[in-house]
């Protein structure tokens, strides 16, 4: 086949290392796939929530560029569609035949599905019709009013006053969106297996976002001794941002430590049913014919912290593990050596510049903030131009918060509009447990970490700050991207 097949599947909410190398979670399925593709350990999303980092997958571009800053379908969006002119890299597969399939979890823009982009569309979950809605109204609010009562917490809630409680996990009893949106897929793949046309399928998990809720057999799995806390959970938190204070004390030190355990094994566990669906699908691939003949992208739109700093879910704490993200392509027409795992920085702006290059489609390499990652998996050298930092961009939830972040090898830089700055030494520091951005003697480390941001920020037209007065609270100012 002269163009491949192109399988997606995109899981929610999952770190980096509940997979290979790490394996913290019980996952066969993808350790196998694994031993057949090419890995990339130091991936990242722009962004660390959903609409941002799942716009900026689409587009290959970052929020700055492709408009989407925040989630969507709620009343504190700060857009809701793409910018005028922003494409998808989809659109030129249509262009040379492909079908393109969409099952599952959209939540890209507001008001259009992947329909409106040329995507034949499953029955599964869509999330960005304009019938959908995350936030909340006030006659929301009054029907909730009553909904708490005095009843006495039970294990695993956290108790919020004047909102609804909040069920941090549980045991899943039957099916769920996610079952049914794998069963379509592998009903869909079987019926390509006649295709006479290449094929785009993406395929959108919801789990293992929170809340926590796998079937009682998978977490089984998991023995309630083996599940250890991380080694930054005691950090206190004194020397970060007020706001990482107050999502601890306020809501997750209600946890007991026990709980916490117990919350870890549900996200193993529930990472471990991610790893079952993408059996599921990777069987149904293999067993119509079409293996040989298809690229598969394993990967996911975000982290969660898990209990990295006392935290869980993911927002603003700037941690990696809100960040890093697992991803695995296979390609048998066109991967050397396999089994294999790259340690460059990679985007999941990267991944439509890649299957683009994979199908011999000419494009406009100014048109994309992502790289192509063939080289990588042709096992070349190194492209010459490869970045050697990468940046990551964050306006707030639903609450806004200013935050630029930007890693390196050896440092981590964190520029935050509403609080003091962070810099961890990744290299001495890899848990982020002290902040050295307030300690003397890093002036000139930090100074050169903030020129580099401001230079990214200036090539995808990032202006997150103001020159005025009031406002304009960087440590050195975005002149530094022309030094």
């Amino acid at each position: 086949m002269d163009r491949p097949n192109i399988l997606i599947v995109m899981t929610d909410q999952q770190r980096a290392d509940s997979c290979p190398p790490w394996s913290r979670a019980k996952m066969p399925n993808v350790e196998a796939f694994a031993k057949e593709s090419v890995g990339f350990s130091r991936t990242y999303c722009p962004s660390p929530h959903c609409c941002p980092t799942r716009a900026s997958f689409f587009t290959s571009l970052y929020p700055s560029e492709h408009g989407i800053k925040n989630n969507v379908l709620n009343e504190q969006r700060l857009a809701t569609s793409f910018k005028e002119g922003v494409t998808l890299w989809s659109d030129k597969l249509l262009e040379v035949g492909y079908e393109l399939y969409h099952t599952g979890k959209w939540h890209a823009c507001k008001g259009k599905d992947p329909q409106d982009f040329g995507w034949q569309q499953g029955t599964s979950y869509q999330l960005g019709t304009t019938s959908e809605h995350n936030g909340k109204s006030w006659s929301d609010y009054e029907r909730m009013a009553d909904e708490n009562g005095d009843a006495p917490r039970r294990e695993g809630e956290i108790l919020r006053p004047g909102y609804t409680n909040w069920q941090t996990y549980g045991i899943q009893t039957e099916p769920d969106i996610d079952d049914k949106c794998a069963a379509e897929a592998v009903e869909r793949i079987n019926a390509l297996a006649d295709n006479e046309d290449p094929w785009c399928y993406f395929v959108g998990l919801i789990g293992p976002h929170d809340p926590y809720v796998p079937p009682k057999e998978l977490l089984d799995l998991y023995d309630p001794e083996d599940a250890q806390l991380p080694p930054s959970f005691r950090d206190d938190l004194k020397d970060k941002p007020n706001v990482y204070r107050r999502l601890r004390s306020q809501i997750w030190d209600q946890l007991s430590e026990e709980e916490t355990k117990e919350c870890l094994r549900h996200y193993w566990a529930y990472c471990t049913k991610m790893d079952q669906l993408f059996g599921d699908i990777l069987k149904a691939l293999e067993d119509s014919g079409q293996k040989e003949d298809t690229l598969v992208v394993f990967c996911s739109d975000h982290g969660d912290y898990a209990a990295d700093h006392g935290l869980w879910c993911k927002g603003i704490a700037s941690f990696d593990s809100a960040y890093r993200v697992p991803l695995f392509i296979r390609y048998p027409a066109g991967a050397r050596n396999a089994n294999r795992v790259e340690d460059a920085f990679v985007s999941l702006c990267d991944l439509g510049p890649t299957f683009l290059e994979a199908a011999n489609i000419s494009y406009d390499s100014d048109q994309y903030t992502g790289k192509s990652l063939m080289p990588f998996i042709r096992e070349e050298s190194r492209p010459p131009n490869w970045r050697e930092s990468i940046c990551f961009q964050c306006d707030g939830v639903e609450l806004y918060y200013t935050q630029r972040v930007i890693n390196t090898d050896k440092w981590k830089y964190v520029f935050n509009g509403y609080d003091f700055d962070e810099l961890y030494n990744l290299e001495e520091d890899p848990n982020e447990m002290e902040n050295l951005s307030e300690q003397p003697g890093y002036e000139e480390i930090k100074e050169t970490l903030i020129k580099q941001l401001w230079k990214f920020a200036r090539s995808v037209n990032d202006t997150p700050i103001n020159p005025y007065i009031t406002v304009g609270l960087a440590p050195f100012g975005p002149t530094g991207a022309f030094d």
